[in-house]
């Protein structure tokens, strides 16, 4: 039998358009839990620590599945079987997580329908990047009321394309915005709608970067910040900054570009034809992204509202609900 690789098998769960990394996390769980030779709980748990870890290693945001593993192992400690049998445990302990997971897929539905109460006829919408739950809730408001909706670009993987392409699909008016317009048109706006990579404890927001000053911006005009969620993305995490985040890319943003003029011969040529070209490379899409974040924590005092499968929240409330979510 071949060594089980748990992840090749996550990277196979994410081919499935339907799974998002939390529950592609859940079910190669799963199946460690089918491959594991552990006797004991002690054993077990500390099996699914190690493959939690392996991975986090070969990825560079590892928040999204780290609050999958998180919710699942919680789960497994916790749960109690009146079984003489440890091998019928991890027989139930796969099932339920199985099961919990085909559940899951369902809880953007349930997120939507919320969403759509809250938008309201002839709603201009600010969306950031690319997000499941949004897709879905804008596509049943637009079934259901008229709406239009303004997309950021979502520099430099230019996610906001692929959530243009899917409105434009499905008949709803759109337009891409650069990233550096989001000030501009947010007078246009009744309110600004984004997903999630994470929920934390301290009732903020992990999102795709740009995020965070959208919801400045936001915040500055006076329109409300709505953030979708799914519950299993609900992170026992209480950042204080930007710089608290887990992260794999501890050196972004701490490279800078030199110029090869020193400081004489700049002064005495700064007003002269010298291209930027002669004095720098010009940096690809791809060297930019390596050294940018792809995620930034949006401060709870800026999001108005966390609609999720579980109820509507309000960051207070998200804080209180992972307290018990997570309680022995």
């Amino acid at each position: 039998m071949a060594q089980f690789d748990i992840n090749q098998t996550y990277e196979d769960f994410l081919e499935n358009e339907e799974l998002s990394p939390p529950l592609a996390a859940i079910l190669s769980l799963c199946e460690l839990i089918k491959q594991s030779t552990a006797g004991t709980m002690f054993e077990l748990v500390q099996a699914m620590h190690e493959g939690e870890e392996s991975l986090k290693a070969e990825r560079h945001n590892t928040i999204s599945l780290t609050a999958g593993c998180k919710l699942f192992i919680a789960f497994v400690t916790s749960a109690r079987y009146n079984t003489a049998s440890f091998s019928d445990v991890k027989r139930k302990l796969v099932s339920q997580g199985e099961r919990y997971a085909k559940e899951a897929i369902t809880y953007r539905q349930k997120i939507a329908e919320r969403a759509v109460e809250f938008i309201k006829d002839d709603s201009v919408i600010l969306v950031h990047a690319s997000s499941r739950v949004i897709l879905q809730a804008l596509i049943m408001a637009h079934r259901r009321k008229r709406i239009s909706v303004y997309i950021t670009e979502a520099r430099p993987r230019s996610l906001g394309l692929k959530t243009a392409a899917a409105l434009t699909e499905a008949g709803v008016p759109n337009t891409v915005i650069l990233d550096s317009c989001v000030a501009y048109i947010m007078e246009k706006v009744d309110f600004v709608l984004v997903g999630s990579e994470a929920v934390l404890e301290s009732g903020g927001l992990i999102n795709a970067v740009g995020s965070s000053q959208i919801a400045i911006i936001a915040k500055a005009f006076g329109k409300p910040f709505y953030a979708l969620a799914e519950s299993y993305k609900f992170h026992r995490l209480f950042p204080l900054s930007q710089y608290d985040l887990p992260n794999q890319q501890p050196n972004i943003l701490t490279a800078f570009a030199h110029s090869p003029l020193t400081p004489t011969q700049g002064r005495a040529r700064s007003r002269s034809s010298v291209s930027i070209t002669q004095r720098q490379k010009i940096l690809t899409q791809e060297e930019i992204l390596a050294n940018n974040p792809d995620v930034d924590y949006t401060k709870p005092d800026l999001i108005s509202l966390v609609i999720s499968d579980v109820s509507v929240l309000t960051p207070e409330g998200v804080s209180q609900y992972l307290v018990g979510m997570f309680a022995e």
